[in-house]
């Protein structure tokens, strides 16, 4: 790792992971970060408050179609046993003896029947096929009909979106959909599912009429003699007949009754409507219903009765993404979407979805359809995933999919490299908007582990995706008319390129890199701080990536390097207008040319030409940038050399300020104008030091009291101000060099004392100047134990 090294003096710096709220942020980058201090940011996943309403609403239909299937059963049962006895009894042991009308009426009633089962049969087949194309009549609308989510930010560009055959070409499938199949020419309307379906409804109704009719018509009658029979043949006879009508009677009135609890249910209490409304499925979700009953109903009915009520809405929309109609996918997805947006269903959706790895590879699959009108589906699909990764663990699933970086790679396309056909011809209404919107949102999420991050690094082309999606020109930033749609992409592409930047090890380095090598990014983040004050989150965001990028050597040559970089981010820094919402961005600006400073004589000069010392000098006065100018002094009187003496020898005017933030009960404050005193009072002689002192009003006992007490309240290496005993041990080293009065007054004070006792209890968190998260990144060069031994050695002299 390019670990950056430190002479004796310099302060730490963090670099946070998880950096999701860029302007809520409360925690100085300055500062390393404890697992515990994180853990409110890293919940992936939030636990919706549960609404009290039933969490599976199509359980209704399952017991419907279970109720209904049961009648169906029994009704064929009896239909079946009537056809026995009349075939085996009636026309078998009775055909010769039968009256002549019974013959009839029997042989009519079996033929009757024999139609209606039929029928009944068929009906179901032409049902359930009528269920699986979105272009049959009655259901033609839902095609037409986008998904009305508006989880994501619309371009009005793309609102007007036209679905038809002739503006869009599909690959031809290698088989027939059924509503396109010619049975007959000319016959296309009579041989559509749902016609068909409706025709053998009203024959088995006619079947089973007409079979009540001659049942109670024959039983009323009672007339079954024939002249000449003896009265045992005329007897059984008689009772053939009449269980043969009862059984018909009895089936034909079990499937009417079967006929008007369904048309009960569906027609009158609206019970397909009402479950769609349960589901809250939204206007295309009566398809979604309508099959998913039918599904049920026929496994009730051609399997066991109880395999229906196996049946739920998220298996039933597994089976139909697996499927390889688009019809299918379409319901399944939409079903998807809609469940995983609802907070009723989402946990357990989402659960579902990221326990079976065929789903989730299924749909990281629909992120690569590009066909115009499989838009909906990839969509659809983009958004479950959005939602999928939001969870720690189905994030990794997602990543460890074979190819799932270059699907989701596929849905960034640089709208600015289009091609005149591409915008104009047969994709001149796909929706490349919202689809960059989904991969950075997806990358986004994903970037929340540090292993994605790695992984989105080695896929081919990604990161030069994501950079490009940073652009963004004076034109953009500040002309009145960009939609928010426009800077969200940017703002999302930022928010990205932050996470990689902030990662930790090796892959943070390699990272860092990589992003900084790219020979746009630092140039878009240039024209982000020079254009855009009206957008202070994209700034902020610019600023925190430049921060991270200084961690490595060449990529803070590089920033140091681009024209125009420190000079934006002083403007911002020490704008005098204040405005609350760039408060934060300007912290943020002092925070990175802190570490752009850091260890670079290069950048330090290139500070110092700007002229800002002086500016830096009155910034120390300013409650809300005492802190960042403080460092950014500190690392000018360390790194700059001697060819700026003069120059930095300005700050003096302000040793009185920073003597008298020193005693301030600020923790944070008083740590960086300690370790500012320890350097800047280098700049002064003899005389100007005791002049200081005396315009200040604070003697150098009162300061070594100060000091005294500073170590006193920090026994150990507090986290949030890690650097403060070394600060304060090399400003007492400062002020004991020559002066042997100093030397007894800390003596007296018990400064040897309070040395041993940092001896003791120094730790791994003051070895370092750099952090990133609970990693330390930049070693000492002078650990903190020789800088007590030379204190204590100053002190020894004087024995």
């Amino acid at each position: 790792m390019n670990q950056r090294t430190s002479t004796e003096s310099q302060g730490s710096v963090h670099l946070p992971i998880h950096t999701l709220s860029p302007l809520k942020r409360n925690t100085s980058i300055f500062e390393p970060q404890t697992s515990t201090a994180n853990s409110s940011t890293q919940t992936p996943f939030s636990k919706q408050t549960q609404v009290p309403l039933s969490k599976a609403p199509e359980k209704k239909l399952t017991l419907f179609a279970l109720r209904l299937a049961i009648l169906e059963k029994a009704a064929t049962g009896l239909g079946t046993l009537g056809f026995i006895w009349a075939t085996v009894v009636l026309l078998g042991g009775f055909a010769i003896t039968i009256d002549k009308i019974d013959f009839w009426l029997v042989t009519t009633i079996l033929l009757t029947e024999s139609t209606r089962i039929f029928s009944r049969s068929h009906e179901l087949e032409w049902q359930h096929q009528a269920t699986w194309s979105l272009t049959d009549p009655g259901v033609s609308s839902f095609r037409a009909i986008r998904s009305s989510s508006l989880f994501y930010p619309q371009n009005p560009k793309c609102n007007k979106k036209i679905y038809d055959n002739t503006h869009t070409n599909k690959t031809p499938s290698r088989t027939w959909v059924s509503s396109d199949v010619p049975i007959l020419p000319y016959g296309r309307w009579v041989f559509i599912s749902s016609n068909i379906s409706k025709i053998l409804y009203w024959l088995q109704l006619g079947s089973a009429a007409v079979c009540v009719f001659i049942s109670v018509t024959r039983l009323v009658n009672h007339h079954f003699d024939v002249e000449g029979d003896l009265d045992m043949v005329k007897m059984n006879r008689k009772s053939a007949l009449s269980i043969f009508y009862g059984l018909a009677l009895a089936e034909a009135m079990l499937f009417l009754l079967e006929k008007a609890y369904w048309e009960w249910n569906v027609m009158y209490k609206k019970m397909l409507e009402q479950a769609n409304e349960d589901l809250e499925l939204g206007h295309t979700g009566m398809v979604s219903v309508r099959r998913f009953f039918y599904d049920a109903y026929s496994k009730c009915v051609n399997l066991s009765i109880f395999d229906g009520l196996k049946m739920d809405m998220v298996s039933f929309a597994m089976e139909l993404l697996n499927s390889d109609s688009s019809d299918e996918q379409l319901i399944g997805v939409r079903i998807f979407e809609r469940f995983t947006t609802n907070s009723r269903f989402s946990e357990d959706t989402l659960q579902k979805i990221g326990i079976t790895i065929s789903v989730v590879e299924r749909l990281v699959e629909m992120l690569n359809w590009k066909d115009p009108q499989e838009e909906e589906i990839r969509m659809s699909a983009g958004k479950i995933i959005v939602k999928l990764v939001g969870r720690k663990q189905n994030a990794l699933r997602v990543a460890g999919i074979p190819g799932a970086m270059e699907s989701i790679s596929s849905l960034l396309h640089d709208n600015q490299n289009l091609s005149k056909k591409e915008m104009i011809g047969d994709h001149g209404n796909y929706d490349y908007w919202s689809f960059n919107q989904l991969g950075l949102l997806i990358l986004k999420k994903l970037a929340r582990d540090h292993d994605n991050c790695g992984k989105i690094g080695n896929t081919r082309g990604l990161l030069t995706k994501i950079i490009e999606f940073t652009h963004a020109d004076e034109r953009l930033l500040k002309y009145d008319r960009v939609t928010e749609y426009q800077i969200s992409t940017v703002k999302r592409s930022l928010q990205v390129v932050k996470m990689l930047v902030s990662s930790t090890g090796v892959t943070g380095t390699q990272l860092r890199m990589e992003i900084s090598e790219l020979i746009f990014t630092i140039s878009y983040i240039r024209d982000i701080l020079k254009y855009g004050e009206s957008h202070p989150r994209l700034q902020k965001l610019g600023i925190d990536i430049l921060t991270s990028l200084a961690l490595e050597d060449d990529a803070t040559e590089r920033i140091g390097g681009t024209g125009g970089v420190l000079k934006e981010l002083f403007t911002i820094f020490l704008r005098e207008e204040i405005i609350d919402s760039q408060n934060q961005v300007r912290i943020a600006a002092g925070e990175a040319l802190g570490m752009l400073a850091f260890e670079s004589t290069r950048n330090c000069h290139r500070i110092l030409k700007l002229n800002v010392v002086k500016k830096l000098s009155d910034a120390l006065e300013s409650t809300l940038l005492r802190v960042s100018a403080a460092r950014i002094l500190r690392n000018l009187c360390i790194y700059s050399g001697t060819g700026f003496v003069e120059q930095l020898r300005t700050i003096v005017i302000a040793a009185p300020t920073v003597l008298k933030e020193i005693t301030t009960e600020d923790i944070k404050l008083q740590e960086v104008m300690v370790g500012l005193a320890a350097h800047m009072f280098k700049f002064m002689t003899y005389e100007e030091a005791n002049a200081m002192f005396t315009r200040s009003g604070i003697h150098d006992a009162d300061l070594a009291i100060t000091l005294i007490q500073i170590l006193k309240k920090n026994p150990s290496p507090p986290i949030k101000t890690p650097r403060i005993r070394r600060y304060v041990i090399e400003l007492v080293i400062w002020m004991m060099k020559d002066n042997t009065a100093n030397i007894q007054t800390f003596k007296s004070l018990g400064m040897m004392e309070e040395l041993e006792r940092v001896m003791e209890t120094t730790c791994e968190l003051e070895s370092f100047n750099i952090f990133s998260g609970a990693i330390g990144l930049s070693r000492y060069k002078i650990s903190i134990h020789s800088l007590v031994e030379t204190a204590m050695s100053l002190m020894a002299d004087e024995y």
